[in-house]
């Protein structure tokens, strides 16, 4: 049964529905922000789980450079070992119709005996190779339809330096690969990256590998710790030129995912907090405006025998409303959200089926937090109305003292007009309240911010790593290390304009007990195609001998300049040596490490070796130097500088992106949503005000002028305040989605400063131009009616 309250409280939002529409709005921006992360974190957290439990992901993986099969024994016998899965994993190049470019494969060998244990395929259509098939593949999903691959279709491939070819009989998935990049790198490129699943008597024979292994995998016992099993490992295997196992936490595939995840917990309260902040403020003004109207039904309320606790109940429950509203919009934005978001995900990581689950406890705590949020924002409003006596209430509120603001009498506004020092009184007059509405849309601002920084970092971070650090078109990698002769038949290639020689070599470097793997990069002095810079953007001078590292891994490893660090090469002879980092170096795109090449080739104890060349290539010749390039059997891959850069775009690009326009759009609602709240809050609260000066002479230009001055002034006010709250939140939100794969610079344009600014001096025009719609309406002879 509906009370009499109950009624009054329908009658009471159906008055101002406008306001609670838009109140309601801005809760459900944060409620649903809330909703997205946490159950974008639910769904990847529970499909990898699920994925690596059901398919049998392994707890520790290695490479070496060949051991007998013979081993397998007393690598199952090791303490905590529930099983072993020997391979051999090679590269290849696969020469394409249609694609101009080197494609890379990974050929990945199945056990001829058809027993998988370990990683096994999820086949997506057809079949796995046949026993003692020679070239029949199963190939990853990804590359697959990156080229429109089908059952059936046969693919030239270079298998150790010989034209042979690949016959695809099933196109499938791994756990190992959710995330689905070339080796060493950290974006994924499906046009030009594939990998492929084969026999192992097949891949051993093509690679003179038979009865050996050069790539392993092992499960674990439950609670076993890896770190004990890898040591153990390691020595069994130093003598085969293994580099070191190292267990599924820094597996590249696994890590991409865990980096994500991270970025995604980092927003999911903070960003849906400011939301909720901006409600409880509009939350609070709505209800205080309210009681201050109806002091004198309050007082009625109270003499008819309705208790202070009663009246407190029916003015929180204006507040629980706007809650309820605002929760039910955000679930169901939420849940929309959400699948778009998982859709986007689903170009970065790979896994049979990838639904969207709904977090309840996020959906709980979002409820928890919006009222609370709510209830904070009406506590004062409520005990207004609970403290206020009948006898009190039913006089009218004392006259507004009008005497001159602070700046008239300081002098400050000598020689304005009438309308601007009116303007100036009544936000002295009310402080809180404004204080209210520039915070509200100081708040707005900076979410304005935020979209076109991440924007212009993006934009930054392509034109220093594509375009200033690396200045070539084409990287050529070999297949092993060759003699600076090979420099000869990389200048005489078709369109070769200038090619610089580099030594590169994995290695892991450690500093007490952090540790990372990378790639060592040694090019040579007087070099053109790479540009490393500090943190100043100041061109760095590689030294003669020492290393140069990003600003992240120092970061990660806790180092400074003039320390040493442990480097153990992980190829050859896999030795240890100590190196001096000389210096540090801006870095936005994976963890890198530079040295001289010659400093390089002498750790190495090498005469003049390479590992591949940078090169400048005519693309008015491009066609005839990736034809020879496939030609070339010392070159294992090349990689094409606009491929890695349309990779970026269409992987961490586009999710960057598409968390922009979700941010901008949310933006626009609060900004329009202040305004609004603010300007019709003071129309109805001053309305009899307005009316007598039109009636004492004031033309409606001169009355709006009254109103909607003293808006502009707030907004005048907010404006800075929200930019430098913008640039706080952007800086936070960027060092949260940075991360070793991928770290956004800090740089905001003046022309994002400029666009936030207009941005809600638009949203202000169109709720101005809503309130002086409403002003011209203004009845005066019913405003100016004595109230009962």
């Amino acid at each position: 049964m509906i009370t009499t309250l109950d009624r009054k409280l329908l009658r009471d939002l159906g008055g101002m529905k406008g306001q609670v529409l838009v109140v309601s709005l801005v809760m459900a921006c944060g409620v649903a922000m809330m909703i997205v992360s946490q159950s974008v974190i639910l769904s990847l957290e529970r499909t990898r789980d699920s994925y690596y439990q059901r398919y049998h992901m392994p707890d520790v993986f290695g490479q070496v450079r060949s051991a007998p099969l013979s081993l397998r024994d007393r690598l199952s016998h090791i303490p905590g070992v529930a099983a072993v899965e020997l391979r051999v994993v090679e590269g290849a190049l696969l020469d394409m119709e249609g694609v101009q470019e080197p494609v890379r494969a990974r050929l990945v060998s199945l056990p001829d005996d058809g027993k998988l244990n370990l990683n096994q395929i999820f086949l997506r259509r057809g079949r796995l190779p046949a026993v003692g098939a020679q070239r029949e593949a199963v190939v990853s999903e990804a590359f697959a339809q990156a080229n429109g691959l089908q059952i059936g279709d046969r693919i030239t491939a270079i298998l150790n330096g010989h034209r042979d070819h690949l016959d695809i009989c099933g196109i499938g998935l791994s756990p190992e690969f959710v995330f689905e990049a070339p080796p060493g790198q950290t974006l994924p490129d499906n046009k030009h990256y594939g990998v492929f699943w084969l026999r192992y008597q097949s891949l051993a024979s093509a690679f003179d590998l038979e009865g050996a292994f050069n790539d392993f995998c092992m499960d674990l016992s439950p609670g076993t710790p890896p770190k004990e099993v890898i040591e153990e490992v390691d020595q069994m295997l130093v003598t085969y030129g293994a580099p070191g196992a190292y267990a599924l936490s820094d597996h590249a595939s696994s890590k991409r995912l865990g980096d994500e995840l991270r970025i995604v917990r980092a927003l999911s309260l903070a960003y849906p907090l400011v939301f909720l902040c901006v409600a409880a403020f509009m939350v609070n003004s709505v209800t205080s405006r309210l009681v201050r109207l109806q002091r004198e039904q309050i007082a009625q309320l109270k003499a008819l025998g309705y208790t202070s606790w009663q009246v407190g109940r029916h003015y929180l429950n204006y507040a629980l409303v706007i809650v309820a509203a605002g929760t039910a919009v955000g679930i169901f934005a939420g849940w929309s959200l959400g699948h778009t978001m998982l859709k986007v995900y689903t170009l970065l990581f790979h896994f049979p089926e990838l639904h969207f689950q709904l977090d309840q406890k996020a959906l709980v705590m979002a409820l928890v937090i919006s009222i609370a949020a709510a209830v904070l924002g009406v506590a004062g409003a409520v005990w207004l109305a609970v403290k206020l006596s009948p006898a009190e209430a039913m006089r009218p509120e004392p006259p507004a003292d009008f005497k001159p603001s602070l700046l008239e009498r300081l002098g400050v506004t000598r020689g304005t007009g009438l309308v601007f020092r009116m303007a100036l009184r009544n936000i002295e007059r009310r402080p809180v309240q404004a204080g209210f509405t520039v915070a509200g849309l100081a708040l707005a601002t900076g979410l304005l911010v935020l979209p076109g920084a991440l924007a212009d970092s993006v934009d930054q971070l392509l034109t220093y790593q594509w375009n200033d650090q690396f200045r070539q078109n084409v990287v050529v990698h070999m297949r092993d290390p060759v003699s600076r002769n090979t420099m000869h038949d990389l200048e005489h290639l078709p369109g070769a304009i200038l090619v610089e020689p580099m030594r590169g070599f994995i290695a892991t470097v450690s500093n007490a007990h952090h540790e990372r793997r990378l790639f060592i990069l040694g090019f040579a002095k007087g070099h053109k195609l790479i540009n490393p810079r500090d943190a100043q953007g100041r061109p760095l001078v590689l030294p003669g001998e020492g290393l140069v590292v990003s600003h992240k891994l120092a970061e990660v490893l806790g180092v400074k300049i003039g320390d040493r660090l442990h480097v153990q090469v992980l190829e050859g002879r896999c030795e240890h040596r100590e190196v001096t980092v000389r210096g540090f170096m801006a870095d936005f795109y994976g963890m890198a490490a530079y040295m001289d090449i010659d400093a390089v080739r002498q750790l190495l104890r090498e005469s003049d070796t390479m590992t591949g060349a940078f090169l400048t290539v005519d693309t008015n010749r491009w066609d005839d130097f990736m034809r020879e390039v496939k030609k070339q059997p010392k070159i294992e891959f090349a990689s094409v500088k606009k491929n890695e850069l349309a990779a970026f775009r269409a992987s961490t690009g586009q999710s960057i992106g598409t968390l922009r326009q979700l941010f901008l759009w949310m933006a626009v609602i609060v900004a329009f949503g202040v305004v609004y709240n603010s300007a019709r809050i003071a129309l109805s609260e001053r309305g009899r005000d307005l009316a007598t000066l039109r009636v004492v002479g004031l033309t409606k230009r001169e009355v709006a002028g009254v109103l909607l001055g003293e808006l502009t002034l707030l907004v005048l006010v907010a404006l800075p305040l929200g930019l430098v709250f913008g640039s706080i939140l952007a800086s936070y939100v960027i060092s949260a989605v940075s991360n070793e794969t991928v770290r956004l610079p800090q740089y905001i344009s003046t022309i994002t400063y400029a666009k936030s600014v207009l941005v809600v001096l638009a949203a202000s025009g169109a709720s101005f131009a809503l309130v002086g719609f409403m002003l011209n309406k203004l009845d005066l002879v019913s405003v100016l009616k004595a109230r009962d």
